[in-house]
């Protein structure tokens, strides 16, 4: 009963090209998470010699050729989503990067959430005939439009539940860890009460009546457990 109607993040390619090693290994570590195929690269050589990704990630301050160049020369040889990320923030540097061929702009510092949802918005622009629908059993998740369902009753969900769902629907049966969530949901450097996920998760299910279908995995996490019978057909 389980169906993930768009491509799975796992078949999506991330090149991350970002000189700061400590940033790189965030950036990598949080993709992966997060599902994502992710290789990392040091220096636009290294970028421009690998092989081409979904979504690059580039950082436009590499030691060896600047990253409008690199944006340019990429965009010329691949359709790949290109998101320049750097710490230049000025609006002459977005527009020539923009310009150059890349499809969205992020100044550092940025939180994990939101680099999640600039990669989904372009990856959407450049596949827009692709459904984005997840599915498990009654329990249907539209990606585009933020919208669920269950037995085709629609279900209200804060921004906050909605991704904390999606986390769980992403791979129907995997424990997501409350960390994972955490930084999908809030940010990757979050250090308030991790209480407040239990707050949210209390509230998803009360919302979505359907018993035991978010299983508490004691000490890790949660997950989206199997579909009864009796859930699907009341």
């Amino acid at each position: 009963m389980n169906a993930r109607t768009r491509g799975d993040t796992e078949e999506t390619r991330v090149l991350v090209v970002e000189d700061d090693r400590g940033i790189a290994e965030s950036l990598v570590r949080g993709l992966r998470q997060a599902g994502y195929g992710v290789e990392g690269v040091r220096t636009g050589r290294a970028a421009l010699s690998a092989s081409t990704p979904d979504v690059v990630l580039l950082d436009l301050g590499l030691p060896d050729i600047d990253g409008v160049e690199v944006c340019r020369r990429l965009r010329a040889r691949s359709d790949a989503a290109i998101i320049a990320v750097t710490a230049r923030g000025e609006e002459a540097d977005r527009v020539v990067a923009l310009d150059e061929g890349a499809d969205d702009y992020l100044v550092k510092p940025f939180g994990l959430a939101e680099l999640l949802a600039r990669i989904r918005a372009v990856l959407r622009r450049r596949r827009p005939a692709g459904p984005e629908i997840l599915r498990h059993g009654p329990l249907a998740l539209d990606l585009r439009t933020r919208q669920v369902s269950v037995d085709g009753r629609a279900v209200s969900l804060t921004p906050k539940e909605f991704v904390i769902l999606e986390c769980l629907a992403a791979d129907p049966g995997r424990v997501v860890t409350r960390q994972q969530i955490l930084e999908r949901a809030w940010d990757a450097h979050w250090y308030g009460p991790t209480k407040v996920l239990d707050v949210h998760v209390a509230a998803l299910r009360r919302k979505l009546g359907m018993p035991g279908l978010i299983e508490t995995v004691y000490g890790q996490g949660f997950r989206l457990g199997a579909v009864q019978e009796s859930q699907e057909r009341p």
